[in-house]
């Protein structure tokens, strides 16, 4: 269980995230596109004759002769009924999904595609015996070998968690374990509240201690509610069991079930996804006083002396009204069932970096049982995974020298500046919108800080300590090193310069504290964007990821924050009222997807996503018309300009799930399920209704009244 979100939150992320426990995180700054993020978001897509081993090379794939691969559509479906599979149908049908994953696609393949980079970069730096000790380089490796030093991690066993496990033994009070909570931050262990240092929403140039709900195990409080997650509660049940029997902790079978009923009652205090995602409940100012009043039972001020932020004259709390909740749960739970809540978590959060048997049983109920995933990663991506998390930007700064050519910076300059421009022309235009709002929209998306490929400044590891033969310690000094860089910024001005993803992920964020879109290196490549790809299937693909970002600085949370990142109203009554009944509408349309039987898109919990999406084609097919300067889109191959535009947003989500990961994503996730970010957006352009020669009579036809047209 995680305790904090690290460095600024990506709240509008293009993909979605992983499926993890659960834990607090400010999810207020930053959208992304897809599931691979850990803090980001990315768009998941298969393709074109993708294996069951999923991709080997180290060269980008290409797409049919100008950007599309019209061998991968099913045209004996009619567009109407569904796109998605008009579009992709055929690739769809051949993609399988490796063992590996719960997922594959466009976005899983560009994932591998970074990830066998960066495997033969560490190769060839694992080869060399002439690197200087203490580089980046240097550490790299060791980072690398110190993973697959199988040897070592196997005859030390639980031997790590020791320490640990003592302090959990020692700290047999409430108030000792509300310390322990506290200092576990950066280190391995849990606490049933969050801590994070943040952007502050309404004063973005410092920065703010964040406090929320955490303290569950499971994805969300969905699951220890809802009568349709009991076979994975049990589940769950069995492993925190078995967990505990591993490190020897006494009746781990009646421990289990405590931690479990323990969990449930915090599970029945959280806030929904829903309700998590109002940026305007979100924020509310406390003292550390002020809280310890409001929230009694638990040792604030002990807890956040021993976090390291001691008596911080001001803070954030997230779910106010949950606090008070949670810190009652904690106060009348014997100690007993505390201690072994700790014990699990401790030993859950170490398990990746334990031997074999501990990350075994973590990988077969977090990714097997929760997620449907038949096989493991095999241990040397894992390792590449561990080194990238330890020195994620140094591995970027040798990833953008050696994959990322100027050219491609120069074109998404080009790309953006086009996007930007068509929706400035679509906000001249907007009917329900008033001129008051209008000029303060404009000046935000004049405003809008555009950041492309990798930082202008790389961060400085050269404080953290790795060792070849020390994978556990290893872990623990990044940990510590991460957390010790956010407290230091307490103090400091925000660092506009940050970036929140590595130049090698393959995603893309917007951070509205910021008011910032970031595009890393890695995702500008096909079917993204493709140099020699017809401009339509470019601007459909990366031009509308472009504009999904952008159009998170105007959906539904994002429109809360100004040109300068501040959360303050700049609506006018009138115009915000009909923002919302748009909202509403495009919600509602979504609430009606059924992906799979029994389980529905939510439009609340998708909205923000959603209106990224319908921002993205809209915006990106204007910002296309205005490329064409006037002259005619040619046909190539019997389709038209407006046709490509459509095929390149609809294949940069060709995506397969396994059914358990699918349920996963849409009970917890923020992003709509790939199908439907490609139907979603779609129907409701008019365009497209004209490319397609769709006509009334077909499953997702929408009569023009019905239309929902928000930017």
């Amino acid at each position: 269980m995680k305790k904090l979100l690290i460095g600024a939150a990506l709240g509008a992320l293009l993909l979605p995230a992983a499926a993890q426990a659960q834990s607090w995180t400010d999810t207020d700054d930053h959208a992304c596109i897809d599931e691979a993020c850990t803090v980001f978001e990315l768009f998941q897509a298969p393709t074109q004759g993708a294996a069951v081993q999923g991709y080997q090379g180290t060269v980008a794939p290409r797409y049919g002769t100008w950007g599309f691969d019209l061998n991968g559509r099913d045209t004996s479906v009619n567009p109407g009924d569904s796109f998605f599979r008009y579009a992709n149908g055929a690739a769809y049908d051949r993609l399988q999904i490796p063992s590996d994953r719960t997922s594959y696609g466009s976005f899983n393949l560009l994932r591998e595609l970074s990830d066998n980079r960066v495997k033969e970069m560490i190769d060839e730096l694992v080869a060399r015996s002439d690197l200087t000790p203490g580089s980046d380089e240097q550490k790299i490796a060791d980072a690398y070998r110190s993973y697959m030093d199988v040897a070592r991690i196997e005859a030390l066993d639980e031997q790590p968690l020791q320490p640990y496990l003592a302090a959990i033994q020692a700290a047999d009070t409430h108030d000792k374990m509300a310390v322990l909570m506290g200092s576990s931050q950066g280190r391995i262990g849990a606490s049933i509240f969050g801590t994070g240092i943040t952007i502050d929403q309404k004063a973005p140039t410092r920065y703010v201690v964040s406090t929320g709900q955490s303290g569950i195990g499971l994805p969300n409080r969905d699951y220890y509610l809802e009568t349709r997650w009991a076979e994975k509660k049990v589940l769950y049940q069995a492993y925190v069991a078995r967990m505990l029997g591993m490190i020897g902790w006494a009746n781990p079978e009646q421990a289990a079930a405590d931690i479990v009923a323990f969990e449930t009652k915090i599970a029945e205090a959280h806030w929904t996804p829903i309700q998590n995602r109002n940026r305007d409940e979100t924020y509310n100012e406390y003292t550390i006083s002020q809280l310890a009043s409001e929230a009694p039972g638990f040792p604030w001020q002990a807890y956040y002396n021993a976090v390291g932020v001691g008596e911080v004259p001001r803070l954030i709390v997230r779910q106010d009204t949950a606090m008070p909740k949670i810190a009652a749960i904690y106060a009348e739970t014997p100690m007993s069932v505390i201690q072994a809540w700790q014990a699990f978590h401790t030993v859950d959060d170490a398990a990746p970096r334990l031997s074999q048997r501990f990350s075994d049983a973590q990988w077969e109920f977090r990714s097997r049982d929760l997620n449907g995933q038949p096989a493991q990663r095999p241990r040397d991506k894992r390792g590449i995974s561990f080194a990238e998390g330890m020195l994620g930007e140094a591995v970027g700064r040798q990833y953008v020298a050696e994959y990322f050519p100027a050219e491609s910076k120069a074109k998404m300059e080009e790309l953006v500046s086009n996007l930007r421009l068509a929706l400035s022309h679509r906000i001249d235009n907007l009917t329900w919108m008033g001129p008051e709002t209008r000029a303060a929209a404009q000046e935000k998306l004049a405003k809008f800080t555009v950041k492309i490929g990798y930082p202008n400044k790389w961060r400085d590891y050269s404080a953290l300590e790795i060792r070849p033969d020390d994978l556990f310690g290893n872990g623990e000094r990044a940990g510590l090193f991460q957390w010790q860089y956010q407290l230091n910024r307490l103090n400091q001005p925000v660092d506009k310069d940050e970036w929140g993803m590595t130049p090698q992920t393959v995603n893309a964020y917007y951070n509205s504290a910021n008011n910032e879109i970031v595009f890393p290196a890695a995702i500008l490549q096909a079917p993204f964007f493709d140099p020699d790809a017809d401009p339509a299937v470019n601007y459909g693909g990366i031009g509308g990821v472009i504009g999904h970002e952008i159009g998170h600085g105007f959906d539904d949370q994002g429109s809360k924050s100004d040109g300068d990142g501040v959360l303050r109203n700049w609506w006018t009554p009138a115009d915000k009222a009909n923002f919302d009944a748009l909202t509403t509408r495009l919600g509602a349309q979504y609430d009606q997807f059924e992906p799979i039987p029994g389980f529905h898109v939510q439009g609340g919990l998708t909205m923000g996503e959603n209106i990224g999406d319908a921002a993205g084609v809209a915006v990106g097919l204007e910002a296309y018309h205005l490329s064409l300067g006037g002259r005619p889109a040619p046909v190539l191959d019997g389709t038209t300009g407006d046709q490509r535009f459509f095929y390149g947003w609809a294949q940069v989500w060709q995506s397969k799930y396994r059914d358990d990961a699918l349920r996963n994503q849409i009970a917890t996730d923020p992003h709509s399920p790939a199908e439907f970010r490609v139907i979603g957006p779609v129907r409701n352009v008019d365009a497209w209704y004209d490319a397609f020669g769709v006509q009334p009579g077909t499953k997702y036809y929408l009569a023009p009244e019905d239309r929902v047209r928000i930017w």
